[in-house]
């Protein structure tokens, strides 16, 4: 358990040198574009038998437990360790991260974007694995920092080269956001660790803020929590996120949703609730504040370039849709409760399955059109996928109507949990405006549904004579093989939620009371 968890972290760091380096002559295939997309599949297929492996030693019976751990002294001067462990809380996390790299892997493999080089593509997809992974692999706020900031860079030249229009400008501005996050982030980090006298999560969750006073915890949350929602991203720090979307490519849009936003909504999760409880108590409503206007306001803008003569981008509206999603995950992480909490991990894992699917769906269907403009796609009349390619309409009528929170799928249990959360917030919480939030929040719910089902309206029905005149092809080999898991997880979640919750809840119940099961 302990090799497989350090294996996990590291294998795709050396899997991206690998990929820089010529192939051996018996593995070059056709060409050696092929043969390097085949090593970035293989290589995340690894990654991903390993986390299942994992998964499957687990011991179920104490998900509060950290497991798998590894604790080396690393610069003995500022006492910073490298320590790696999992939980209920990030084993989902850790799961689904190595399951979405597989599938954007196996992706790429038979539908490159157009880029500069294979080699550095996959190498990119690599080193971005691996931060990924690890931040939700460390138990040292340092080492968490490393992390957090290692997905950068990756992130920013899959926008900037394999990326569509405005691809360098939307690049540009995700970096210049995230670094500057990332600073004032950072200040908080040491903050805590130099106050308390040490940067380890798991001391610092034991001791729940005791070693810190409240006016050192007010200005950690501030600055870490400023760090943290840059990246989840919570309205109004939320603008880089819709031109990052709807320049980058497929599959950097499907890792920058189902992964990259949860690091943010992690960190609340694993450093700021458990380590400066009082200062999450000072500032819990107004971030429950913010998270219900991000509802509000995500679905409103999703409305609004759903509209006909709007000429509104797809991959933009489903961006868009997820500063209205998360801000469903941080109204459950501001009720403080364990109910809240609890919804906001589920709400995590089911928009990285749900909205990874519909970006693989709309990048599809860009592809074959040429264009996500919802206007020139539906024509006079509608799209009308269900004519023209009916398993493509299915597929995307079910990802639409997951993500509007249908009981029965993987949405609906992490919205209503977060919701639950706000009617009943921890004590000491304004429960008036917390009842307010939820009340903006169940409205946002209603919203989401008006333009989800607008979409699907717009682009699965019409005359299949009427739109536009080109042939669309239905799913292929590729796209049923990297589209399905995340269609069966999104079901197997909705109909058996205690899969994640069994998880999670032991390990929030014991993170909320300081460290005691």
């Amino acid at each position: 358990m302990q090799f497989l968890l350090a294996f996990i972290v590291v294998a795709p760091l050396l899997g991206s040198a690998a990929a820089l380096l010529p192939a051996p002559p018996g593995l070059k295939g056709k060409s050696p574009e092929q043969a390097v997309l085949r090593h970035g599949v293989t290589v995340t297929g690894v990654i991903l038998a390993a986390a299942i492996a994992l998964t499957l030693g687990f011991d179920h019976d104490a998900p509060s437990r950290f497991q798998a751990t590894t604790d080396i002294s690393w610069i003995q001067a500022l006492n910073v360790r490298i320590h790696l462990g999992i939980d209920g809380i990030s084993l989902p996390l850790l799961l689904m991260t190595a399951l979405l790299f597989f599938l954007c892997a196996l992706y790429s493999y038979f539908k490159l974007p157009a880029g500069p080089s294979a080699k550095a593509f996959v190498a990119l997809l690599l080193v971005l694995e691996s931060g990924t992974l690890a931040t939700f692999a460390v138990l040292d706020l340092l080492l968490f920092f490393l992390a957090f900031e290692m997905v950068l860079i990756p992130m920013y030249f899959l926008i900037a080269r394999w990326g569509g229009a405005q691809r360098q400008a939307a690049a540009w501005r995700f970096i210049l956001y995230t670094l500057l996050g990332s600073v004032v982030m950072l200040l908080g980090l040491l903050l805590i660790g130099l106050n308390s006298g040490t940067f380890d999560m798991v001391t610092l969750a034991s001791d729940n803020g005791r070693e810190l006073s409240h006016t050192t915890q007010l200005l950690a949350v501030l600055s870490i929590g400023l760090g943290l929602a840059v990246k989840t991203p919570m309205w109004p720090l939320h603008s880089w996120l819709p031109d990052a979307h709807t320049a980058a490519p497929t599959v950097g849009s499907v890792l920058l949703a189902g992964v990259l936003l949860k690091m943010g909504t992690y960190g609340f999760v694993r450093i700021l609730l458990p380590a400066t409880p009082d200062g999450m108590a000072t500032f819990a409503p107004y971030l429950g504040a913010f998270a219900a206007v991000g509802i509000v306001y995500g679905s409103l803008a999703c409305l609004a370039l759903a509209r006909k003569g709007n000429k509104g981008d797809l991959k933009r509206l489903i961006a868009y849709s997820s500063v209205g999603h998360m801000g469903f995950v941080l109204l459950g992480i501001a009720s403080m409760t364990p109910t809240g909490v609890n919804g906001a991990l589920f709400a995590n894992i089911a928009h990285g399955l749900i909205t990874g699917l519909l970006f693989f769906l709309v990048g599809a269907l860009k592809d074959r059109y040429g264009t996500a403009d919802l206007d020139t796609l539906a024509g006079a009349t509608g799209a009308a996928l269900y004519g023209r390619a009916p398993r493509f309409g299915a597929f995307l009528a079910f990802a639409a109507v997951a993500s509007l929170g249908l009981p029965g799928l993987a949405g609906f249990w992490g919205e209503m949990l977060a919701l639950f959360g706000a009617f009943d917030p921890a004590e000491g919480l304004s429960r008036p405006a917390f009842l307010t939030y939820m009340a903006v929040g169940a409205f946002g719910t209603l919203l989401t549904a008006a333009y989800l089902l607008i979409v699907v309206r717009r682009v699965c029905m019409g005359d299949p004579k009427a739109g536009p005149e080109l042939a669309v092809a239905d799913i292929q080999h590729y796209e049923f093989a990297a589209w399905t898991p995340l269609v069966a997880l999104t079901v197997l979640a909705g109909l058996w939620p205690a899969v994640l919750l069994g998880l999670t809840d032991p390990a929030v119940q014991k993170l909320l009371a300081g460290g005691n099961s």
